[in-house]
């Protein structure tokens, strides 16, 4: 990944809804040229995917949980994992080096589904115990590092 192409990622990860023409003018190539560029960027895994950012209190997911998962020591990874990716409340899942083998980013709309998603984590193969922490509220999230090193 070259210097344009480092640009281009900070750009659309700073607005995916630029169009080529305004990225072009913004790292001096032709729109062609970059819609070529991204196009490989794209294929190549680089840009995995282009997202609205929602508000989730606007669509009732007020509730925002860190859970921390210890894994059964029999239990498959594996498995484990395929179980997490059935539970549509959870955003992200991390696995960690520590005592606990994943933690997850859950979003819910009530304590009261939160408390259904736990006991749902807690009752899947392979999950030893969870560790829960709740959001009091949301300072910043997703917040992009930027690529390019600062002017000057």
């Amino acid at each position: 990944m070259d210097a344009i192409d480092r640009a281009l990622v900070d750009l659309l990860r700073g607005n995916a809804r630029l169009s080529f023409a305004e990225l072009a003018r913004q790292v001096g190539l032709s729109a062609p040229a970059v819609h070529e560029r991204v196009g490989k960027l794209e294929a190549g895994g680089v840009i995995r995917a282009y997202r609205a950012d929602i508000e989730p209190e606007a669509i009732d997911l007020g509730v925002t949980a860190l859970i921390g998962i210890v894994q059964d020591s029999g239990g498959d990874t594996d498995d484990v994992l395929a179980a997490f990716r059935e539970m549509p409340e959870i955003e992200s899942c991390y696995f960690m080096a520590g005592v606990e083998s994943f933690l997850l980013k859950a979003r819910v709309g009530s304590i009261a589904e939160l408390e259904q998603l736990i006991n749902r984590l807690n009752r899947t193969p392979g999950v030893a115990s969870t560790r829960t922490g709740i959001a009091l509220s949301t300072k910043w999230e997703n917040r992009p590092q930027p690529l390019m090193p600062p002017p000057g």
